[in-house]
C-alpha cells in the first residue's frame, strides 16, 4: 500500500522535495497558495489542488514547506485544514526554517490533540533539494522519527535526529550562523584578493582546496566571483533565520558576538535593498566599503 503525502509549500525548496518523493513511490498531493506555483507543479508532472480543503483526508504525512512561523501555524490550523482533517495516524511535519519556538509550540498543540510532530528544517538550498541531497536535522521523539526516515531518504543523503521537538529548528539556526559567517568571510577574502591584484577565481580555487574549504567555497564563491547574484536563498530570508539565532541566543543568554556583527551585516544588505538578491550579495557590501563598486 502506497504511503500518502500532502505537502504544502511549492516554492523553490518545495516543489524539488515533492517531486523526489513521487519519484521514489510516494503518493505526493501538493497545494500552495500561488496560482503559478501550482501550474509550475502541475508542469513538472506533480499532483496539484486548489485549496486546502482539496487535500485528501488522513494522509499517512502531513509535510509543510513554508517560509516563516506564522505561516506554518496558519496553514495547519486552518479550518478544514490539515489538522482538521486528520487522523490519530497522521505524522505532521515541517521542513520549513521557523523558530526553534514556533516549532515546539506547534509540536505541543499538535500533542494536545494527538497528533505527532516533528521539526525537519533542510541545508543544500535549490540545487540540493533537486539532487535530492539534503541535509535534514529532525526533531521530535525517536519512534516517530524512525517511521518518517524513509520519507526523508527521498529527499536527502543525511538525515539525522538531533533531539526533542525544536532541535531541528536550533540546528538549523546554528547552520545559518555558519553559512552566513563563511559568506561574509569570503567576500572580504574576495575584496581583499583584488585589493592586492591577484585574480580571486585562481586563489580561490587554492584555499578551497585547503583548510578554508566549504560548501560556501564550492557552491557560491564562483557565482560571487562572476556577480552572479541570481537567489538561490535571499538574503532577506537569511537575515530572517538569524533573526532566530539572535532571538533563541537572548532566550539562553549566550553572547554570540561573531552573531551579531554577520546578523548586521546581512540587515546593512537587505537595507540597502538588495533583500531579493542572492545572500551571497554580501560581496557587494563589502566592495563599496573597500571602495570597489
Amino acid at each position: 500500500m502506497s504511503i500518502k503525502v500532502n505537502l504544502i509549500g511549492l516554492g523553490v525548496m518545495g516543489r524539488p522535495m515533492a517531486r523526489n518523493m513521487a519519484k521514489a513511490g510516494f503518493d505526493v498531493v501538493s497545494y500552495t497558495p500561488s496560482i503559478g506555483s501550482r501550474e509550475r507543479a502541475r508542469a513538472d508532472g506533480l499532483v496539484v489542488v486548489d485549496s486546502l480543503a482539496a487535500l485528501p483526508a488522513e494522509p499517512d504525512f502531513v509535510v509543510t514547506v513554508v517560509p516563516d512561523s506564522p505561516e506554518a501555524e496558519e496553514v495547519l490550523f486552518a479550518d478544514d485544514g490539515p489538522v482538521a482533517r486528520s487522523s490519530e495516524n497522521t505524522i505532521f511535519v515541517d521542513m520549513s526554517t521557523i523558530a526553534p519556538g514556533a516549532a515546539r509550540a506547534i509540536g505541543a498543540r499538535l500533542g494536545e490533540l494527538g497528533r505527532r510532530f516533528l521539526d525537519a528544517p533542510v541545508s543544500g538550498g535549490e540545487s540540493g533539494a533537486v539532487d535530492g541531497i539534503l541535509s535534514i536535522m529532525v526533531g521530535g521523539d525517536e519512534e516517530t522519527f524512525a517511521t518518517a526516515k524513509p520519507m526523508f531518504e527521498a529527499m536527502g543523503t543525511t538525515v539525522v535526529h538531533v533531539g526533542p521537538q525544536g532541535a531541528g529548528q536550533v540546528t538549523k539556526s546554528a547552520n545559518q550562523l555558519i553559512v552566513a559567517a563563511n559568506l561574509a568571510a569570503a567576500a572580504e577574502a574576495i575584496v581583499f584578493l583584488r585589493g592586492h591584484g591577484i585574480d580571486p577565481t585562481v586563489a580561490m580555487s587554492v584555499l578551497g582546496g585547503g583548510m578554508a574549504g566549504s560548501a560556501v567555497m564550492e557552491r557560491k564563491v564562483p557565482a560571487m566571483i562572476a556577480g552572479d547574484f541570481t537567489p538561490g536563498f535571499r538574503a532577506s530570508l537569511h537575515l530572517k533565520d538569524l533573526g532566530f539565532v539572535e532571538r533563541a541566543a537572548a532566550e539562553a543568554g549566550l553572547p554570540l558576538e561573531v552573531t551579531a556583527l554577520v546578523t548586521q551585516r546581512v540587515r546593512s544588505l537587505v537595507a540597502t535593498g538588495r533583500g531579493e538578491l542572492d545572500h551571497g550579495a554580501l560581496l557587494l557590501s563589502a566592495a563599496e566599503q573597500a571602495g570597489q563598486s
